[in-house]
């Protein structure tokens, strides 16, 4: 079976260096390339057909933020995770808007890095619960909106990340109802995606984590 062809864009050569040999001694990836700033990231795409791309945010000549825009709006089946300081916070929601799939602080160790690689390359995402809780932390509460008991159980499924058919299952409705269900729970809490909506209900401890 092929590996997932890995890129990692970082400015710092060290770090690269290591991300490298923990993904090389896995044997369940391959680190195709590597860029130390977004402009170079933005150049590989045009030639590399990554399925995963793991970036940092703060980089010369172009950032994380930037090379994370232009990169989605070009090829928007890509996913990438973003390598995160507590710091910062202010470029969480931006990115969270642009569809990235997953955060993952800096520090975390080897089996949250491998469970953020696997669950994003399997179609969820991932966001380190001390990202999350920061974000709900820092971010300003406003009212919350009435949700029924069925959009409050399936709001719990999502965040436990289940697709709509696994709902479907679980709670033995069509998946056709589970979408309506998403959607209006999307409109209702202003979310423009899944993240967003599970953020909206742990600020508001309809759910928790």
């Amino acid at each position: 079976m092929e590996k997932p062809g890995i890129i990692i864009v970082d400015d710092h050569r060290l770090f690269r260096s290591g991300l490298r040999y923990i993904l090389d001694a896995s044997n369940k990836y391959a680190v195709i390339a590597e860029a130390s700033n977004g402009l170079e990231l933005i150049n590989l795409l045009e030639t590399t057909k990554p399925q995963l791309v793991i970036m940092d945010i703060n980089m010369p000549k172009m950032n994380g933020i930037e090379a994370t825009r232009i990169s989605l709006s070009k090829y928007p089946d890509l996913k990438i995770i973003i390598l995160s300081m507590y710091g910062e916070i202010e470029y969480y929601y931006t990115l969270l808007d642009y569809g990235i799939k997953g955060f993952i602080l800096k520090d975390a160790d080897n089996e949250e890095f491998f469970l953020a690689l696997n669950k994003v390359l399997s179609g969820e995402t991932y966001f380190s619960q001390g990202l999350l809780l920061n974000i709900i932390h820092e971010s300003s509460l406003a009212d919350p909106i009435k949700l029924s008991r069925r959009e409050i159980e399936i709001l719990g499924l999502i965040s436990q990340g289940l697709s709509n058919q696994e709902i479907a299952g679980v709670l033995y409705i069509s998946q056709r109802t589970v979408e309506r269900h998403r959607t209006h729970l999307l409109e209702k809490t202003g979310s423009k995606n899944s993240i967003r909506l599970i953020i909206y209900a742990l600020k508001h401890n309809l759910i928790s984590i």
